[in-house]
């Protein structure tokens, strides 16, 4: 059985009961299960390959660095990403500027520079500080690492294109909607936007993503 969070039951019922829309897209994907979580330098070198590109195309290109690393498909490690040159993460289909910003990610994790133990021991807002101060790492990667390695609950991703584009679809008739907007449609999936923003993503794309 897939691993979840210990909220997830919970967030199902809450957003079923006081969103419509929600029970409705929740109902209609009852066996998409949320990824096993990864560990902390896989979910942020996976989330900086992916940000501005399509889920597919993402997977593809991570597939390809843990290839390239690793000689097969299994769990990096930042020393392995090390000993790879930029040209050789370019031929895996990375920008020069991601491939540099995985490399520094890998070099402060091999530093021990970044804690997994103590970023969990943060609060939300927190994580965030500390994880944009890093070279390539924004809001949206910072939020990635909250929802799919913390497993925080009440993650709201405003800077993800399919979160928004899903809500425009299900809640303004597919029109092109001010983002105050959308936070304000947003507020009932308080305390579980987390689970709220997974589903919605489900309504695109019934293959689950991963980070």
């Amino acid at each position: 059985m897939p691993q979840l969070p210990h909220y997830w039951e919970n967030a199902k019922a809450h957003l079923s009961r006081t969103d419509r829309v929600l029970g409705g897209i929740i109902e209609a994907h009852p066996e998409v299960k949320l990824r096993l979580k990864k560990d902390s330098f896989t979910t942020l070198a996976r989330a900086i390959a992916g940000q501005q590109i399509s889920v597919k195309a993402a997977d593809t290109i991570w597939s390809r660095v843990v290839v390239a690393a690793n000689g097969k498909l299994q769990k990096i490690e930042p020393k392995k990403i090390l000993a790879l040159k930029v040209t050789r993460l370019r031929e895996c289909g990375l920008s020069e500027r991601k491939a540099d910003y995985i490399r520094n990610l890998a070099a402060r994790f091999q530093q021990k520079e970044i804690s997994a133990t103590k970023l969990a021991r943060l609060s939300d807002l927190e994580v965030k500080k500390s994880l944009i101060a890093l070279h390539g790492i924004g809001p949206w990667t910072a939020d990635m690492y909250l929802m799919f390695n913390l497993w925080r609950p009440d993650v709201l991703p405003l800077g993800d294109v399919g979160l928004i584009r899903a809500v425009e679809l299900h809640y303004f008739k597919g029109k092109k909607t001010p983002l105050e907007k959308i936070r304000k449609a947003a507020l009932p999936w308080s305390p579980f936007s987390t689970v709220a923003t997974w589903y919605l993503w489900r309504s695109l794309d019934p293959i689950p993503v991963e980070y």
